[in-house]
């Protein structure tokens, strides 16, 4: 069993973790973000067909977002980036509020974590995008039922979604 994001932030960590193997009766291991990173690649490419391509491979957790390019069964390139669905929510959406004002928050925090990343992962570069997260597919339903996207996720669709939401 391995902790991921929450694990290794929460402050209650220690005796979380002790109580849990006591009760699951096996350790668990917390995982720094890149092995976390390598592991959710490994995941995703065990599930999709065999391609000589790259893939980007992005998971949105609650509290981290993963960001891997790599072919084949190989990651070449991995992130894990403080930035997750639940963490976010709280942070600039308090109260569930969907105002303008939270989403520019919201949207600028994220391009100034990803501001580090961005050169290095557009120099290697990657022909398929893959979302492997609970909140990627949440979304693409959500975008689905809405009629704003057939089927998976698109940049167009999800700005048609966020000015409904606002």
């Amino acid at each position: 069993a391995v902790g991921t994001s929450t694990l290794r932030v929460a402050k209650n960590a220690e005796p979380f973790l002790a109580e849990a193997q006591a009760t699951l009766g096996f350790p668990i291991e917390v995982i720094f973000g890149r092995e976390e990173a390598r592991l959710i690649y490994l995941g995703v490419a065990h599930t999709l067909a065999p391609s000589p391509e790259r893939r980007l491979v992005v998971d949105i957790g609650g509290g981290s977002t993963e960001f891997v390019i790599g072919t084949g069964l190989d990651p070449e390139l991995m992130e894990s980036i403080s930035m997750g669905c639940v963490s976010y929510s709280l942070q600039f959406f308090p109260g569930g509020r969907l105002e303008k004002s939270c989403f520019k928050r919201a949207e600028l925090a994220a391009a100034n974590e990803l501001q580090r990343i961005v050169e290095d992962y557009l120099r290697h570069g990657w022909k398929q995008a893959v979302a492997s997260s609970g909140t990627a597919r949440a979304l693409a339903a959500i975008l689905r039922e809405s009629g704003l996207c057939e089927q998976g996720i698109s940049a167009a669709a999800l700005d048609k979604l966020r000015s409904q939401f606002i």
